[in-house]
């Protein structure tokens, strides 16, 4: 599947109106029900690629700072939530994950202490190829999509949470005294 075509998916979830990620995994998943079970798989395979590209440690850093602390699956659950908000907000907080700190969601949470976490994204391709089907998606590869946790940076250090992400730690970090 190319990647347009990925995308187009959870663009086409979005296009009439702002949707919260429940909202365009009820949708994208409708969508993809409709499909080939090849194509279902292929695009399921995309997604697995998506979170590959998008298992950085400064991602997860960023998530740790906004979520109020990030475990491996927080971590998955997180960049759903990214996922559903499109290609550009992806692409965009894996260049720079301090980018977010730009979002007025992500703002806002500094002071309401929301959580960003959707895990029912991630599970669009297996939802609908269960729909479309009645039978569990094919297993596939398992490429990892997170370092390891004992390969991560001290994200509770806040000299370098200072240093890697400024503006979210201006968010979500305690001034110093």
């Amino acid at each position: 599947m190319r990647t347009d075509d990925f995308w187009a998916v959870i663009d086409r979830a979005t296009a009439d109106r702002p949707a919260s990620p429940g909202e365009v995994a009820e949708r994208a998943t409708a969508d993809l029900a409709t499909r080939d079970p090849e194509e279902i798989v292929a695009w399921a395979r995309h997604l697995d690629k998506v979170m590959v590209a998008s298992g950085t440690q400064d991602l997860w850093a960023a998530a740790y700072l906004i979520n109020g602390g990030c475990s491996d699956e927080g971590f998955d659950a997180f960049r759903g939530w990214l996922i559903a908000h499109g290609r550009e907000a992806v692409a965009k907080s894996v260049r720079a994950p301090d980018s977010l700190a730009e979002l007025p969601a992500v703002r806002a949470a500094s002071d309401t202490g929301a959580v960003f976490e959707a895990g029912e994204v991630l599970a669009i391709g297996a939802e609908a190829y269960r729909q479309a089907t009645g039978s569990e998606l094919p297993a596939g590869e398992g490429p990892a999509t997170r370092p390891d946790a004992a390969d991560l940076w001290d994200f509770d250090n806040e000299e370098e949470m200072q240093r890697r992400l400024p503006r979210l730690s201006a968010l979500f970090l305690e001034p110093p005294d």
